[in-house]
């Protein structure tokens, strides 16, 4: 216990310090990009790889998980995610799925999902079902190697989407904790990871977008797994 309340002191020690790190490094970057009259075409990139990540998540929020839920549960899938909204607005505004968990789980229960599925999957999932994360890093190691002009193979891109898909799994469900995990992604085809600063500027905002994602695809999972238990334990637990 001593030494977990240890961990958790450095870790906000870090999370203290890290908006002046983010910062210089940001400004160091950009920086350089003025000196070197390129300011306006590094806005320029950053601008469309914000749009590209939010339209990769757009369309798996909006159709790939929909589609599932409808496929695996017969489910109206839009009416779903109006049941879940209050999760996924508190996903949006903490960007921590591990904050966000408690909502999650009191929404899906609301919406007609068993105690039973939500105890086991969503707690989980906070933890290990990061797919709007590995849907980010995947996009931002492509628009890094696409700065540097490094042209990539397929299987470079498919050891991209392979290691941001376990780095993300491994990424804690607390705010930017994408980032760290993305050195990995970066280190996994050979990227600079001083590149990271070209999205420090636009991470606070993208992780928010993509957290509430996550919350979502959490809900998505646990009502998927609830059609798997036999409905004499749902009716048990109903009656419970």
């Amino acid at each position: 216990e001593q030494i977990n309340h240890a961990l958790m002191a450095f870790v906000m020690l870090l999370m203290k310090v890290a908006p002046f790190g983010i910062f210089c490094l940001v400004t160091a970057r950009f920086g350089e990009a003025a000196a070197e009259g390129e300011l306006m075409a590094m806005m320029q990139q950053t601008g469309w790889y914000m749009m590209t990540v939010l339209t990769g998540l757009g369309i798996h929020a909006l159709i790939t998980l929909p589609a599932l839920l409808w496929f695996f549960t017969r489910r109206n899938p839009y009416r779903f995610v109006l049941q879940m909204s209050r999760a996924i607005l508190t996903a949006f505004s903490t960007a921590s799925s591990s904050a966000t968990l408690p909502v999650t789980m009191e929404c899906a229960e609301e919406a007609g999902v068993s105690e039973r599925s939500t105890d086991f999957v969503l707690p989980l999932g906070a933890t290990i079902n990061m797919d709007g994360t590995a849907l980010y890093e995947a996009a931002a190691a492509i628009f890094i190697a696409q700065v540097v002009g490094m042209d990539m193979s397929v299987m470079q891109q498919v050891t991209i989407a392979l290691t941001a898909t376990l780095a993300a799994v491994g990424a804690a469900g607390i705010p930017e904790a994408g980032l760290v995990t993305m050195l990995i992604v970066l280190n996994a085809v050979g990227l600079p990871v001083e590149y990271v600063a070209l999205i420090l500027s636009v991470d606070w905002l993208l992780d928010r977008f993509r957290t509430a994602v996550n919350a979502f695809g959490d809900a998505c999972g646990a009502a998927i797994i609830d059609t798997t238990f036999p409905d004499a334990a749902k009716a048990t637990i109903e009656e419970a």
